[in-house]
């Protein structure tokens, strides 16, 4: 990978409005709101203006509605499909420890085609990490990272329908934030994520590592200068932290206690186009 484009979702409806409905029907999954459209054609439109060998040339999302909405505009600017990747998702704190109770989790590539016509069925066929459905502390949240991009690597440098050498990864502010801190190889990198914010990072010259872990510098961090309002809604672990690494516990999702915490962790194994 040349260089990794990492962004934000941009504004969310349930920020603006207690009275949402979700799309999709899954808990927790808001769309964004019209300023959050704003921004994610902002950001499309900033795509459009680098040079055709500066721009991305893969488009890997998390399966949040807001997250596919945001990547939607990009997708339809460069032409590129939407590669729905789990190992990008939402980060939730853990569940109570008494609870039974889980996080929700997006559907399938296939169920979220219906509301995304650019979502890929054919060639990203299983995500190459799950999170637990239980919840992460600050400390697994890192762990994952660190498993899915080892695994992302590996992955995209073996397929080849992908052209793997400039990825948009599109995601929330609290994994944005470990993406940057695993590639940089600084898990204490103090980082703010605004809506619709701009990471991209370049390899480091000096390091020889075929993994991606520690391997890249940030040429822009978390940066809004390509949207009108600038960054909004920034966001960082000091804003949910209690002490270092631990944060409040999450109840989990009412009716979920019948429900399977799986998945979890690296889907290598089951991939069957590598």
């Amino acid at each position: 990978m040349e260089r990794i484009y990492i962004a934000r979702h941009g504004f969310r409806l349930n920020w603006i409005n207690t009275n949402w409905k979700s799309e999709t029907g899954l808990a927790r999954d808001p769309p964004l709101a019209a300023y959050g459209l704003t921004q994610a054609q902002e950001l499309a439109d900033y795509f459009t203006t680098l040079p055709e060998d500066e721009r991305p040339t893969a488009i890997f999302s998390s399966p949040y509605y807001r997250c596919l909405q945001t990547a939607q505009p990009t997708a339809k600017a460069l032409n590129l499909p939407i590669h729905v990747e789990h190992g990008i998702a939402e980060w939730y704190s853990p569940v109570v420890s008494d609870s039974n109770l889980l996080h929700p989790r997006p559907g399938s590539a296939e169920s979220l085609q219906s509301y995304f016509p650019e979502v890929d069925t054919k060639i990203w066929t299983t995500p190459v990490w799950y999170p637990s459905r239980k919840g992460e502390s600050v400390e697994e949240v890192h762990a994952r990272v660190d498993g899915f991009l080892t695994a992302f690597g590996t992955v995209l440098s073996k397929v080849k329908e992908i052209d793997g050498r400039r990825p948009l990864l599109i995601t929330h502010a609290a994994t944005a934030i470990v993406l940057v801190r695993s590639l940089t190889g600084d898990r204490r990198l103090p980082l703010k994520v605004g809506c619709c914010s701009l990471s991209e990072l370049h390899p480091k010259p000096d390091v020889k590592s075929v993994s991606p872990l520690g391997s890249y510098y940030g040429v822009k961090l978390a940066d809004g200068s390509h949207m009108k309002g600038g960054s909004s809604r920034e966001w960082g672990f000091d804003d949910i932290e209690i002490e270092e690494g631990r944060v409040v516990e999450d109840p989990g999702e009412p009716g979920t206690e019948n429900e399977e915490d799986f998945p979890v962790g690296s889907q290598l194994q089951l991939l069957s186009y590598l």
